[in-house]
C-alpha cells in the first residue's frame, strides 16, 4: 500500500508553480487581517519560508537576493523581525512585487 504524502510535502510541491504561491502569499495576508501584530508575522514569515523551500530553499534564495543564508534561515523563522528592505529583497528574488491597493468591502 502506498504512503501518501504529508501536507508540508504536499504544500511545497504547490508552492512550485508561481501563480500557486502568490495566490499562497494573498490568502495569508488576508487572514492576517483577523490577527494580531505577532501572529501575523509569524504567518507571513512562514509562509515565505514556505515559498523559499518551493523554489530551492535558503541557499538558493540567498544566491538569488544577495542576503546571507545564515540572516535568511533568522529572518524568515517564526522569531523573525525583518527589516522592511529585507523583506522587499526576499519578496522580489522570489519574483514578485510588492504593491498596495484599496481593501475591498467586508
Amino acid at each position: 500500500m502506498a504512503r501518501s504524502k504529508n501536507y508540508q510535502d504536499m504544500l511545497i510541491e504547490s508552492l512550485k508553480d508561481p501563480k500557486e504561491a502568490l495566490a499562497y502569499l494573498n490568502s495569508i495576508l488576508e487572514e492576517c487581517h483577523d490577527c494580531d501584530e505577532e501572529e501575523s508575522q509569524k504567518l507571513l514569515l512562514l509562509a515565505l519560508n514556505n515559498i523559499a523551500q518551493a523554489q530551492g530553499g535558503i541557499a538558493k534564495l540567498s544566491k538569488k537576493s544577495g542576503l546571507g543564508r545564515e540572516s535568511l534561515y533568522k529572518t524568515l523563522s517564526p522569531k523573525g523581525n525583518p527589516k522592511l528592505t529585507t523583506l522587499t529583497n526576499v519578496i522580489h528574488a522570489m519574483g514578485f512585487d510588492l504593491k498596495f491597493c484599496m481593501p475591498t468591502k467586508r
